[in-house]
């Protein structure tokens, strides 16, 4: 199959519009990451994502609409959702709700909930009207490895799967949209992203966070939203991170570097801005500022794309605290980490005391 990466015209968009009609695939961009979609009332084309991604079919996915109107054949809503799509649609939020019939197992997992967002990018907009059908959409890349924030990250990950790329250029916030599920007594955040606890709170009141938002999914626990069972995000190099006191975190990563260096790996470090100079040699990327977590979280995908361009086998990342969109930001790091950690102070205490 050949992929053809267009720039969204009109004709392009068309073209996507009859894709996806005829039950085909096309990628394209969120405010988010880039989306791979398929009509979601498609039983047959929805596997199609599955498939092209290597993607585990029991990993629901994310359904988007242009019209609140589309609700009513996908699911059940309630006052609290009705408040949240008020304020936040379109935009970077996705509500699970309890799904109606015509909603394919294959899109919710097999689960008895959907989840819907509005994306507020202009051309998955544009696309959503051309075609007017509810789509599927995961994020644009093969399984497991960072989201896609640009058309190239798409194709480096696609080509020769799927049909279409409409390049939309790079996207705005460049982590996945929160996931809230709306089908409990208390709202609860399964993924966190840009809409942040606090901002959902000023809307609708008490909102919890599960815990596995911070730790991997235990045996016996479902996966209501896409991101939790499975390692994500993660580059072909090991990241670990490094947590404790700011000076002990600096002095342990140009450590942990130096030592990769003599064992023979191939190591870099990912550091705040505020740290980029100290730790000049030891390859550093900048991932933003410590202060900015916007920020942190518009670089993250990108820098891990760029370490496998690299050739990086050993990543040592700061850590920021898990606060508003910094949840969000350690949620990904955490998970492309596989949850692999060490703390400062003993990676420190350890060379001390070394013979």
């Amino acid at each position: 199959m050949k992929t053809q990466v267009l720039k969204p015209t009109d004709e392009a968009l068309r073209l996507a519009a009859d894709l996806l009609r005829a039950g085909q695939l096309v990628a394209f961009p969120t405010e988010t990451v880039y989306g791979l979609g398929a009509n979601a009332l498609d039983s047959a084309a929805v596997p199609g994502i599955f498939a092209s991604k290597g993607r585990p079919a029991d990993n629901p996915l994310i359904v988007h609409i242009h019209d609140r109107k589309q609700l009513d054949g996908l699911c059940r809503t309630n006052d609290n959702a009705l408040k949240l799509m008020e304020a936040f649609w379109p935009g970077p939020l996705t509500l699970i709700m309890p799904r109606k019939p015509a909603v394919p197992d294959a899109v919710t997992a097999g689960l008895e909930t959907v989840a819907v967002r509005m994306p507020s990018h202009p051309v998955a907009a544009q696309l959503l009207k051309a075609c007017d059908l509810p789509i599927a959409a995961p994020s644009a890349n093969r399984s497991g490895k960072p989201s896609p924030t640009t058309a190239k990250h798409v194709f480096d990950d696609m080509d020769g799967r799927i049909p279409l790329i409409l390049d939309g250029g790079s996207c705005d916030v460049g982590l996945e949209s929160t996931v809230v599920d709306m089908s409990g007594d208390v709202p609860c955040i399964l993924r966190p992203g840009g809409v942040t606890k606090a901002m959902l709170e000023a809307v609708i009141g008490d909102v919890t966070v599960a815990g596995s938002v911070l730790r991997p999914l235990r045996p016996d626990e479902t996966a209501l939203s896409p991101g939790m069972r499975y390692k994500h995000y993660a580059p072909t190099g090991q990241v670990t991170l490094v947590e404790g006191d700011e000076d002990d975190v600096v002095a342990a990563l140009a450590l942990l570097h130096q030592q990769a260096v003599q064992s023979g790996q191939t190591p870099c470090v990912m550091c705040f801005t505020e740290h980029a100079a100290a730790l000049r040699d030891c390859h550093p990327h900048d991932i933003g500022s410590r202060d900015n977590p916007a920020e942190v979280a518009h670089r993250l995908f990108d820098t891990l794309r760029r370490l496998d361009d690299e050739g990086m086998d050993a990543i040592f990342s700061e850590v920021m605290p898990p606060e508003g969109v910094g949840l969000a930001v350690m949620n990904r790091l955490g998970r492309a980490a596989g949850f692999r950690s060490v703390q400062a102070r003993d990676v420190l205490r350890a060379e001390a005391t070394a013979p």
